[in-house]
């Protein structure tokens, strides 16, 4: 039967000629196993595949063509080969991908890969790459919420005890030594109690003990009945590992031992010989140092780390020996030497180290070794230290050593000789200098700045030797005369001056810290006066105009606190002649004076200080403190009081210092005088109100009322004046509780802020009796200053106070709760509701 036309497509896919899909096997599927013969196989080449000479063909991938005519390699194909190869593709749905459709990309599977399709490619690539970047940060976000969410639903153990670990920080050793020990309950210890032990007879016993017991004869009968093949084993054993240790650490074509002896050197002196293994060791070090010794007997630390090694095993004789080989052999080595000496008793080490220093005469540490020998015998010592700079006489340290063993007289002779021999050495130069005159000192100094003028000790050493012979000049019990004094002074800050200088021309570059340091050892040494010509030279070294001040009070700051008082005077004094109108380095250097000074130390700076600071009321003010706590000198404060009003007329520290100064001498009529002028030339409201305390003081109420009455015209806005004018009132009969009433009212309208005005008012209408009038002045004063616990407290206690018993603390508990709403955080308001709780309720009404 024909098929009916619509049915019949025209690209029609011949399915017996098309390529069987993979892994297919015909007859699978109803059982049947299918096999290859060789002649399905065929020949080893198709006859249709080209050969070498056709070339290479392009193969074919995602978006590339296999090759079009003129493609290099590629096969020519013609229309009618790419009709059939179209209507021979496989269109079954195996075949089918939901992206690249039958069998390939979009585009033509026999097109050439175009340099159009390649930037295509690209483009897309970058598109997605950009799209996985917008979405990354978003990803990144999604994971780390749905790890946390996991932490949250499934925390770590570590996480679940965070707090309670960091509450462990506040335990104490006591607690931790209290904890009691919870022991081993696991099922292993638990399973102890039930075992069981089963007596074991004597002969094992007896066998045990006597396996492990050591003795110190041999048996006549059994003698050392060792198996000889175990002895040949081992000994073989051992010389096979020792040949291959000494064949790696040696050279076979020099012949040099390459171990380090000075291993051995530094580490056979923690070697304890406890047990066969340390002696095996040691065995093995003396073959290993034997070794070094006879490849190379020119090395000295090969023959020290042999006789150690034998020191430690004991064997003091063979190190003896071993180091007296040594000798021999390195004759020209110190350290040789030295250890054969240090082996040996002293009486032989002398011997040792005559031949030493013929070996080798130059030699320091054998000199001073050979005297340190000689201890307790000084003459020997100094003979033999002598003895020694006939060989080295340019050696520091035997001069150094011969010299501390002289008297004075004779130290002075050798250091003479010393500077010849050691010109470079400053510390020699110095200690010369001290034990010279006067005179010859400075001669000393002056031709140690010649051969060595790059070290600033030099120069410190002069200022202090011209500061020593001033000291020592001035007779006994005598201060220096100023002039003296001060001539002296100049000379030593021109030494130190002329120093810098010569310093700076030899580039040699000490910052400021550096002179400060020396400037407290000058201090410490005894030498102020040259502590201060090195600070006023120095201190401003690399220090800016503008960062003076600062820079030089944190100097002296550092210095107090380092202890350094003297450096820090000087300090304060250079800052005060090159900056004298800053008021606080006078006050700070006062303050130094004060804590670490004299008396007329002090009153010698605040008089400087004033003179320079005239306008400083502080400064004024302490010095007539000063004079007159200190110093009980009345007068003299009342003499500063007076310059300081002459130099401030408007100052009202100034003049209210001095009323309190005649106040507390008992002058109430100076005192008033004072204020009369105060009043007139700085009338300020302190001053007034002084003026009217004076007056009540003296008991003379009119006067009083009348300096208020005129003050409060002046200064309306001033509580305290109404206060104190209301407080009058009140305790005059004739006036009443009318006329202080009168008074309060006009203080409120004219300062409604003052709180203290309002709880007068207040206080007059409760000592009057009138509960209501003071429950109205409260809240006229709560409406014009709302939040204010002391206003909301004197409420409440008015309250109480109004109706004594239950009543009256029910009201002021209502009255509290209202306060606390509005002002929760005040302290006043709390406390007062712990106490008007009962007693059983403070604790629970505190917390």
């Amino acid at each position: 039967m024909q098929a009916p036309q619509s049915l019949v497509g025209k690209n029609k896919v011949d399915f017996l000629n098309a390529a069987p899909p993979v892994n297919y096997v015909a007859g699978l599927g109803r059982g049947a196993t299918g096999f290859t013969t060789r002649s399905d196989i065929g020949p080893a080449r198709d006859a249709a595949m080209p050969g070498p000479e056709a070339g290479p063909t392009m193969g074919r991938g995602r978006g590339r063509g296999a090759g079009g005519p003129g493609a290099p390699g590629g096969l020519k194909r013609g229309a009618d080969d790419e009709e059939d190869a179209r209507e021979t593709q496989d269109y079954s749905e195996s075949n089918y991908d939901e992206f690249e459709g039958y069998g390939g990309g979009f585009s033509d599977p026999f097109g050439v890969y175009t340099q159009e399709d390649k930037e295509a490619d690209e483009m897309w690539d970058s598109v997605d790459k950009r799209i996985d970047e917008r979405r990354k940060k978003r990803r990144e976000d999604r994971q780390k919420e749905e790890l946390t969410a996991l932490q949250k639903e499934r925390p770590k153990i570590q996480a679940q005890f965070a707090d309670a670990k960091r509450d462990l920080s506040g335990v104490t050793m006591q607690e931790w030594d209290a904890l009691p020990e919870v022991g081993d309950r696991t099922w292993k210890q638990r399973q102890k109690r039930n075992e069981r032990f089963t007596p074991v007879p004597d002969t094992l016993l007896e066998k045990a003990r006597s396996d492990t017991q050591q003795f110190t004869s041999i048996d006549e009968n059994k003698g050392t009945d060792t198996p000889l093949d175990d002895l040949t084993q081992i000994g073989e054993a051992r010389k096979t590992h020792l040949a291959l240790q000494l064949r790696g650490a040696s050279d076979s074509v020099t012949g040099q031992t390459v171990v380090d002896p000075k291993g051995y050197l530094t580490g056979l002196g923690s070697i304890k010989v406890s047990s066969e293994t340390e002696i095996g060791d040691i065995k093995k070090a003396r073959l290993l140092l034997k070794s070094v010794t006879s490849t190379n007997p020119k090395h000295p630390p090969g023959w020290i780390a042999a006789a150690r090694l034998e020191e430690v095993a004991g064997k003091l004789g063979t190190a003896r020996k071993l180091i007296a080989q040594g000798c021999k052999e390195c004759p020209l080595s110190e350290d040789v030497w030295l250890e054969a000496a240090r082996l040996n008793t002293p009486d032989v080490a002398k011997g040792i180290l005559a031949q030493a220093v013929k070996s080798i005469p130059a030699s320091v540490k054998i000199w001073l070794y050979a005297s340190g020998l000689e201890r307790g015998n000084l003459k020997a010592q100094k003979r033999v230290l002598r003895r020694g700079l006939e060989f080295v006489p340019n050696s520091e340290r035997l001069w150094k050593a011969a010299i501390e063993l002289e008297e004075p007289d004779d130290a002075r002779v050798m250091l003479s000789r010393a500077v010849e021999c050691c010109p470079d050495n400053t510390e020699m130069w110095l200690a010369l200098a001290q034990l010279e005159t006067y005179e010859n000192a400075r001669k000393v100094l002056n031709k140690a700045r010649e051969t060595i003028p790059r070290d600033p000790a030099i120069w410190i050493t002069a200022a202090e030797l011209e500061e020593a012979h001033m000291t020592n000049a001035a007779p006994k019990g005598e201060a220096v005369p100023a002039e003296v004094a001060t001539a002296q002074e100049n000379k030593i800050r021109a030494i130190i001056r002329r120093g810098c200088g010569v310093l700076a021309l030899h580039h040699v570059i000490m910052d400021r810290d550096q002179w400060l340091k020396e400037a407290e050892n000058a201090e410490r040494r005894g030498s102020p006066v040259t502590c201060a010509a090195i600070v006023r030279e120095t201190s401003s070294f690399n220090v800016e105009d503008e960062d003076r001040k600062k820079t030089w009070a944190d100097d002296a700051e550092a210095c107090m606190a380092r202890g350094s008082i003297t450096t820090a005077r000087a300090l304060y004094a250079h800052a005060l002649e090159v900056l004298p109108t800053k008021k606080s380095l006078w006050l700070s250097a006062a303050h130094l004076e004060k804590l670490h000074g004299t008396r007329d130390s002090l009153d010698t700076l605040l008089q400087r200080a004033v003179t320079h600071c005239p306008k400083a009321e502080v400064l004024w003010l302490m010095g007539a403190k000063e004079r007159w706590i200190t110093h009980k000198d009345v007068a003299g404060a009342r003499r500063i009081l007076q310059l300081a009003s002459a130099a401030n007329p408007d100052s009202e520290q100034i003049w209210l210092a001095a009323v309190k100064l005649h106040g507390e001498t008992n002058e109430p009529d100076k005192a008033r005088t004072f204020l009369a002028r105060a009043r007139e030339v700085a009338p300020t409201q302190r001053v007034w109100l002084k003026s009217a305390i004076l007056e009540r003081e003296e008991g003379d109420m009119h006067a009083a009322k009348a300096l208020l009455d005129e003050a409060l015209v002046k200064f309306p806005t001033f509580d305290k004046l109404w206060m104190m004018r209301g407080q009058l009132a009140e305790q005059d009969p004739a006036a009443g509780v009318e006329a202080a009433r009168e008074v309060f009212q006009r203080g409120v309208k004219s300062c409604p802020h003052s709180i203290p005005l309002w709880l007068c008012a207040t206080k007059l209408e409760e000592n009057a009796a009138l509960m209501a009038k003071a429950r109205a002045v409260l809240e006229k004063a709560r409406l014009l200053n709302p939040k204010c616990p002391e206003l909301w407290l004197a409420a409440i206690r008015v309250e109480v106070a109004a109706a004594p018993g239950a009543s009256g603390k029910k009201a002021g508990m209502a009255l509290l709760a209202k306060a606390l709403q509005e002002c929760p955080t005040s302290g006043l308001l709390w406390a007062e509701a712990v106490v008007m709780e009962d007693k059983p309720q403070h604790r629970a009404r505190s917390l």
